[in-house]
C-alpha cells in the first residue's frame, strides 16, 4: 500500500501470484509458440524452435535488467539531493548474469552442433565454434555475460556496461548475417532498437523497485525524469522497428506477410503488445503531471511492465522463425 508519510510498500501475496503466473505464461509463449505462428502458413518448423525461443527469451531479459538497473541508477543520481549515494533496492544483475551466462551457453551449444539441437555432449564441437561468423559471435556473447556477472559483484558495478554492450553488439551482428542484403545497415537498426529497448524495459522496471524505497516527493520526481527519457525511447523503438520490418517485408507485401508468415503473425503481435505499451505510458505520464497524487502512476506503469515482458517474449519467439526475407 502507499503511504502519504513515506515510501511505496509491496501489496502482498496477490502481487506475488500475479507476476508468478505471468513469468509462466511468458514461458509457455516461447515454448508453444512456433507451432502456432507456423500453422497453416507451409513454412517448416526449425528442429528446437520452441526451445530456441525459450533460451532467446531468457538472454534478452537478462540484458533488460542489469542496462535497466545502470540507467536508472544513472537517472536518480541527477536528481537533486541525491548526488552522492540515492538509496537502491537489491540489484538483480549477478542472477540476470547468470541467467545470461545459462541461456548464451545453451545458445552456443547449439550453433556448435551446426544449428540443431544436440542430443549427447559428443554431438557438441565446442571447436567449431571459432571457425564460424555465428560461433564467434555466440561465445562473445557467453565470455560477455559472464564479465558482467563479476563486474556485478564487484566494487564498481557500473563497470557493467561494457560486457553488456559487447552483448547488445554480438545480437545486432547475429541477427543480419552477412548474406543478407546491407548487413551493417540491419546491424545498425537492430543495435538502437535493442539498446532502447533494453534502457525502456529494465529502466522501469528498476524504476518500481527504487520507488518503494523512496519518498514520495523524490519518488515522483524520479519516474517523472524516467517518463520523459521513456518518449525518446519509444521514438526511438518506433522508427527502428518500422524500418528493420520494412527491410524485411517490403511494403506491397507487408500486409500479406502478417497474417500468412509466422515471423509476420508474430511481428504483429509484438506490435500490438507495444501499442499496448505505448497507451500505458501515456496513461501513466498523464496521472504524472495531472493527479494530485502523481504516484498514482504507479498502476498503469505496473501493467505497462507486465506487457513490456511480454513483448521481450514476443522478441524471442521472432529470432527462432524463419524469416521472410525478399529482394
Amino acid at each position: 500500500m502507499t503511504d502519504s508519510r513515506g515510501p511505496l510498500r509491496p501489496t502482498g501475496a496477490g502481487r506475488t501470484v500475479a507476476v508468478l503466473v505471468l513469468v509462466a505464461l511468458a514461458a509457455l509463449i516461447p515454448l508453444l509458440g512456433p507451432p502456432a505462428a507456423l500453422h497453416g502458413t507451409g513454412e517448416a518448423e526449425a528442429p528446437g524452435a520452441g526451445g530456441i525461443a525459450l533460451l532467446r527469451t531468457v538472454l534478452f531479459a537478462a540484458l533488460c535488467i542489469p542496462v535497466g538497473e545502470l540507467f536508472v541508477n544513472r537517472l536518480a543520481r541527477s536528481l537533486p539531493g541525491t548526488e552522492a549515494d540515492p538509496v537502491a533496492p537489491r540489484s538483480w544483475s549477478p542472477f540476470a548474469a547468470a541467467a545470461g551466462f545459462t541461456a548464451a551457453l545453451g545458445l552456443a551449444s547449439v550453433v556448435a552442433t551446426g544449428n540443431l539441437v544436440p542430443d549427447h555432449l559428443a554431438d557438441i564441437d565446442a571447436g567449431g565454434l571459432y571457425a564460424s561468423r555465428d560461433g564467434k559471435l555466440a561465445l562473445l556473447e557467453v565470455n560477455a555475460f559472464l564479465v558482467a556477472g563479476l563486474c556485478a559483484l564487484s566494487r564498481r558495478p557500473v563497470t557493467q556496461v561494457w560486457p553488456l554492450a559487447a552483448v547488445v553488439v554480438a545480437e545486432a551482428l547475429r541477427a543480419h548475417p552477412t548474406t543478407e542484403h546491407s548487413p551493417l545497415t540491419g546491424s545498425a537498426l537492430t543495435l538502437v532498437h535493442l539498446t532502447c529497448a533494453a534502457l525502456w524495459a529494465g529502466g522501469l522496471l528498476h524504476a518500481l523497485r527504487t520507488l518503494r524505497l523512496w519518498p514520495r516527493t523524490a519518488g515522483a520526481a524520479l519516474l517523472g525524469l524516467y517518463a520523459r527519457v521513456a518518449v525518446v525511447l519509444l521514438a526511438a523503438i518506433t522508427a527502428t522497428g518500422v524500418c528493420s520490418s520494412l527491410r524485411r517485408m517490403p511494403p506491397e507485401t507487408i500486409l500479406e506477410q502478417l497474417t500468412g508468415t509466422a515471423y509476420g503473425r508474430a511481428l504483429l503481435a509484438k506490435v500490438l503488445l507495444v501499442a499496448v505499451v505505448a497507451a500505458l505510458a501515456l496513461w501513466a505520464r498523464r496521472r504524472l503531471r495531472r493527479a494530485a497524487d502523481p504516484l498514482t502512476a504507479c498502476a498503469p506503469a505496473r501493467a505497462e511492465v507486465a506487457f513490456l515482458g511480454l513483448a521481450v517474449v514476443a522478441s524471442g519467439l521472432l529470432t527462432a522463425l524463419p524469416v521472410p526475407i525478399r529482394w
